[in-house]
């Protein structure tokens, strides 16, 4: 089948499980299947005991994803592209409050909803030749997938206007440099294979901890610092009572490798 029947595909690496949009030659742009895959797959991800990290990814080497689909948008009302923009938070949203880490491979351009998609992962991977950027103001708009709310949190205030309302887009340099990415990987590496070696930690770790941190970090956006501690100890206690923590003990203990079973 074509890449527009099935505009997204799923792949396992052991305990990573891989979401490459299928669209290289809509520069892998957010139509309204490819959300609705996405939600689909990311859910059945998240569902799957046996995975441990997400990754999320576009085809081809020109475009992690260009945002959306200006064709599709032609023939749309203004009601029409409201349900749209609510499909980002909807389908999307099993992505952005995933238990499990999801980053972000970065293989090309990714603009506008497609940086968006980005930012709602929980790390940011790139090849030396990306650009970054969301450039909806130029068009009369305003980032609509969360972009003005959780690009000022990643790279702070200033610099967020200024790539908002200047249009600026970055060099994968330039985003490491303003933490906007948090690797670069150099040409000629595989971005996949890089990516998977890296988060290797995260795929033979302790699952409910990581579900744990994730929750704790993400908690300290929304609320004071004092009530953000006492949250800290709850999902601490969630890790305190596991079978993995006696695990790591005994592991380390008897100098082995501990074997995680998210209990």
């Amino acid at each position: 089948m074509s890449s527009e029947e099935n505009p997204v595909r799923l792949e396992r690496r052991g305990a990573v499980g891989i979401l490459t949009i299928d669209r290289p030659s809509r520069v892998n742009a957010l139509s309204r299947p490819t959300l609705y895959a996405l939600g689909r797959l990311g859910r059945e991800l998240v569902d799957d005991a046996a995975i441990k990290a997400i990754v999320v990814t576009g085809a081809g080497e020109k475009a992690f994803c260009a945002g959306a689909d200006l064709k599709e948008r032609q023939g749309m009302n203004n009601d029409d592209i409201r349900v749209q923009v609510g499909l980002y938070r909807s389908e999307l949203g099993v992505l952005d409050h995933s238990p499990k880490p999801v980053v972000a491979a970065i293989n090309g351009v990714a603009l506008g909803g497609g940086l968006e998609l980005a930012l709602l992962c929980d790390l940011r991977v790139a090849v030396a030749h990306a650009k970054l950027g969301l450039p909806e103001t130029g068009l009369a708009i305003i980032p609509g997938a969360g972009g003005t709310q959780r690009l000022g949190r990643i790279i702070g205030e200033g610099r967020a206007v200024e790539m908002i309302c200047l249009n600026r887009r970055l060099s994968a340099a330039e985003a490491l440099d303003w933490g906007l990415i948090n690797r670069v990987v150099p040409e000629g590496t595989d971005l996949i294979d890089d990516v998977v070696d890296w988060i290797a930690p995260i795929a033979n770790g302790a699952p409910i901890a990581q579900a744990a941190a994730l929750k704790a970090i993400r908690t300290s956006y929304d609320v004071p610092l004092e009530r953000g501690l006492e949250l800290e100890a709850v999902y601490y206690d969630d890790t305190l009572r596991s079978q993995d923590r006696l695990e790591a003990l005994d592991a380390f203990a008897n100098k082995r490798k501990p074997n995680y079973k998210g209990v």
